[in-house]
């Protein structure tokens, strides 16, 4: 590089912090981080953030255009004052408007209003949330029910338009209808939301009574809810355009109805499958039994194997949850625990010493992994 006589001036590279071989698009990345985080409108009465700003305009307009990056690369500072660049890096005109564009349209349109257009009073309603708590056999066999809730619906007093005499709105007289409201910083013409419209370019001059202007009345409302059978605990249903109506005659929000399930008495839901515990005799367990038990559907043969232990579970198919939108069901799975009597009879002690002399029970510790299975099945 050649002599630079303006030694008091930074880097161009270094001010940006990019290599010397770096692409037009991560100069342009690297000059957006530096413009939005040293703007002087985010950083008002910062005199060196506004001095960094101005440093960083300067160092992408000269880098951005290839003949007096390619001047700068072999005589620095210096070869910007030579014929053919007008004295300085801020006279040879180079086009920002689409960097600025976007970098302005961050910084003061974050709310989605500002445009370099004129918005729209047209608004989509907001969504809603209803919470619903239904019983346990509800989320089963599915329910129809009605529900009351709040919200937004089009002002009958003045059919939407949110005027009294229902002219709707006029052009906004402090931006002209243009939504938004220039003003001079620094280098840069830039634009701001219009504070008096919120950036629509129109207001209501005589704003309707019922509804203040807006269009929209708060109302209480009864919609038909209907729950299909196999939902779960926080399953979502949701209903097109019941919610929040639009602004200016926009469109409806959408209504979710959020559902919350009482717990069973007896029954625990796992997945699509049903769990219960049931007690059964010590000759239950020891002989086998045949019985019936209620089900979440109705009445269930229970079929007790000869030698059953403790803590078994035994699986009846198809007589679970039936599955959301689909055919079929999941299994109901009962698990047996051999109920042991706490007191005795003299005739039933009796018979349970001459049944205790006919058997006879290895009692020497067994190993870890049994005693593990065996806590297992008795908690």
């Amino acid at each position: 590089m050649g002599s630079n006589t303006n030694v008091s001036k930074a880097d161009y590279y270094e001010v940006l912090g990019v290599s010397r071989d770096a692409t037009d698009q991560e100069l342009k990345s690297a000059y957006r981080k530096q413009a939005l985080k040293y703007h002087p409108d985010r950083n008002p009465g910062d005199h060196t953030a506004e001095e960094k700003f101005k440093e960083a305009s300067e160092a992408y307009q000269v880098l951005s255009d290839a003949d007096k990056r390619a001047a700068y690369d072999r005589y620095g500072h210096a070869g910007l004052g030579g014929p053919g660049f007008g004295g300085g890096p801020f006279a040879g005109g180079v086009d920002l408007g689409d960097i600025f564009g976007d970098l302005f349209g961050e910084m003061f349109n974050m709310g989605g209003g500002g445009t370099s257009q004129r918005g729209s009073r047209q608004r989509r309603g907001d969504d809603l949330r209803f919470d619903l708590t239904i019983d346990f056999e509800n989320a089963i066999f599915g329910v129809e029910t009605e529900v009351k809730l709040r919200r937004l619906e089009t002002c009958a007093a003045c059919q939407g338009r949110g005027s009294a005499s229902g002219r709707g709105p006029s052009v906004c007289s402090h931006c002209q209808g243009r939504g938004q409201i220039r003003y001079q910083q620094g280098f840069f013409s830039v634009a701001r939301t219009c504070g008096a419209c919120g950036g629509t370019g129109q207001v209501i001059g005589d704003p309707c009574a019922a509804c203040r202007g807006e269009g929209r009345a708060a109302s209480e409302v009864k919609l038909h809810v209907k729950v299909p059978p196999g939902v779960e605990d926080g399953t979502r249903i949701r209903y097109a355009g019941e919610g929040d109506a639009g602004r200016a005659g926009g469109p409806k929000g959408d209504l979710y109805v959020v559902l919350s399930i009482r717990p069973h008495d007896f029954f625990e839901r796992q997945g699509h499958d049903l769990h219960c515990v049931i007690p059964i005799s010590f000759p239950q367990a020891t002989l086998g039994d045949e019985f019936e038990m209620q089900g979440i559907d109705g009445p269930v043969s229970i079929k007790i194997p000869e030698g059953t232990q403790s803590g078994r579970e035994l699986r009846i198919r198809g007589r679970g949850v039936p599955y959301l939108n689909e055919k079929g069901h999941g299994d109901l799975v009962v698990k047996v625990v051999v109920q042991i009597p706490r007191k005795l009879s003299r005739a039933q002690r009796e018979l349970v010493a001459k049944l205790a002399e006919s058997m006879t029970v290895d009692n020497k510790p067994t190993s870890p992994g049994l005693i593990e299975k065996m806590k297992d099945l008795f908690n």
